[in-house]
């Protein structure tokens, strides 16, 4: 597999002027930048239902840290918390990660259902917000899973609440015992279910370095409709949206439904998106 890297220019991401932050190195002189800083949003989480707490998979840190080549910080998704506009003037990138809770329905006008719970409203408020305000700036930002429906939905677009009761679809939920619970083994909730299809010439093939791959899947709800800059990069066997651009973004706005985060390490499809990541993180540090 041919794995693309650099692709700013060849992509098309016009990247604007920011300030270069230099350290000394060492006696010889050699100045170096440091790293990029990565705003990770959190998710709402309460301790043995008592402590109100943010938290953020550890495997999204690592994906940044080891991959991106970035310092990884998590922010609150509660905007009583955290300021959008101050948090862009501290970091390079946001990823928006995936989520137990989903999308709000009333942010794309459908009336919300208790089966379709838990929901995280706040987060909702920050990362719409975040993804909207990111485009614009030309901030780079990676969607994965719940993080690619709110750029979908922050382009006005829409959201089935489970996909698998769509006729023809496979059900794209994580394995589970015959009980009911959980499959155990991670590498089973997190191995390669099915292909994706990506659009010839596009910003993934581009990245990828080819057009069909294969992904985990760990997701209920998914895009129903398109936001009107959202660019279908990749579609499932069974008609899932599966990878997005945001059209006419001067940075890095994509997104995934798939999980990225899991073992980027060794994962070259997963490890060449966040090394596109990382790219664009630094490449937007280098230009003035």
């Amino acid at each position: 597999m041919l794995i693309r890297h650099d692709l700013a220019g060849m992509i098309g991401w016009n990247l604007g002027p920011t300030q270069k932050i230099l350290a000394q190195d060492d006696d010889s002189g050699i100045l170096a930048m440091r790293r990029p800083v990565v705003g990770v949003i959190g998710n709402a989480h309460r301790v043995e239902n008592r402590f109100a707490t943010q938290m953020v998979g550890e495997r999204n840190l690592r994906a940044v840290a080891d991959v991106s080549g970035a310092l990884p910080l998590m922010f609150a998704g509660s905007p009583e918390i955290t300021d959008v506009g101050a948090l862009l003037d501290v970091v390079d990138g946001i990823v928006l990660t995936g989520a137990r809770a989903n999308v709000h329905p009333t942010r794309f006008k459908t009336e919300p259902h208790e089966k379709h719970e838990p929901y995280d409203e706040h987060r909702d408020d920050v990362a719409l917000a975040l993804a909207e305000a990111c485009v614009a700036k030309g901030v780079p930002i990676f969607g994965i899973c719940r993080g690619l429906q709110e750029m979908n939905v922050a382009f006005g677009g829409s959201l089935h609440p489970e996909i698998r009761e769509i006729p023809g679809r496979m059900n794209h939920r994580m394995p589970r015992l015959e009980n009911g619970e959980i499959h155990p083994d991670q590498a089973v909730v997190f191995a390669d279910r099915h292909d994706v299809r990506l659009t010839p010439g596009g910003a993934f093939a581009a990245i990828l370095g080819c057009e069909i791959i294969r992904v985990n899947s760990l997701h209920g709800q998914g895009i129903l409709d398109p936001g009107k800059r959202v660019v279908i990069e990749g579609v499932a066997e069974d008609g899932t949206i599966e990878a997005i651009r945001i059209a006419d973004a001067v940075g890095f706005a994509l997104g995934v439904q798939w999980h990225a985060e899991y073992d980027p390490q060794r994962n070259p499809i997963n490890r060449a998106l966040f090394e596109a990541f990382g790219d664009a993180l630094k490449a937007r540090r280098r230009a003035s």
